[in-house]
């Protein structure tokens, strides 16, 4: 089946998010004073998914993980450092690291010259703002989206309403939501009712209650759902 409307997630699907990451909480670490940043990591990674698995459930927003997740990381470990100059720190460095998949740039670039792409992303303007521009990717896409400018997060609808309404309302039957992640991405696009496609990098197992259309290994996979014509106009 044939799409022209794709709306396509950027952590983790695009995005080398967990290289970021790793580089930024080294840095910020770093400039903390914490000799042994392998020490924390483990549970601020547990308490950044617990964070965010919070904002797909509508109880916070990403302004608030910011902040909160160095909060509480300095409060349960009783860290000797001032977790919002480390929020600042960490932000500064998501921006700042980090790269595209490969085939991500060439998968994109392709797709837009034969469909409407829309780049649908939960997270901080701040950062993601900085990797867009960092990266040169927002000439790839008829709109951006990101979570925490319209205060709607995946996988609640009113994203997807958001999404349509840039792209000038394009039919339903005509668009694939593609990302990596299940409970937002994929249940997001569910719910929303139209298609999804699982970007399983990984080679996951799904679980039973995920209901998934297409799922591939590899972004340059995208290219078999789109009709190779030429766009009439942008």
């Amino acid at each position: 089946m044939f799409y022209s409307t794709f709306l396509i997630d950027l952590d983790h699907t695009l995005f080398d998010s967990d290289a970021s990451e790793a580089s930024a909480f080294a840095q910020t670490m770093k400039a903390a004073g914490v000799s042994d940043p392998d020490k924390f990591v483990g549970r601020y990674q547990q308490i950044n998914l617990e964070l965010w698995a919070a904002v797909e459930r509508g109880e916070c927003t990403p302004q608030q993980v910011r902040n909160c997740r160095f909060e509480r990381l300095v409060a349960e470990t009783e860290l000797d450092a001032d977790p919002l100059v480390m929020a600042d720190t960490f932000v500064s460095g998501l921006g700042a690291f980090g790269d595209l998949y490969d085939g991500a740039r060439d998968a994109i670039q392709r797709l837009n010259e034969h469909a409407s792409l829309a780049l649908v992303t939960n997270g901080l303007s701040e950062v993601q703002r900085a990797r867009i521009d960092r990266l040169g990717i927002e000439q790839y896409f008829d709109a951006v989206v990101i979570s925490a400018e319209i205060g709607h997060a995946k996988p609640g609808s009113a994203i997807f309403d958001y999404a349509f309404e840039k792209l000038g309302f394009p039919a339903m039957e005509t668009a694939l939501m593609v990302g990596d992640s299940l409970s937002s991405d994929i249940r997001g696009g569910t719910n929303y009712g139209i298609a999804t496609c699982w970007y399983n990098r990984l080679g996951r197992a799904a679980t039973p209650v995920d209901t998934i259309g297409h799922e591939i290994s590899e972004l340059k996979e995208l290219l078999s759902f789109v009709e190779m014509t030429e766009r009439v106009s942008r």
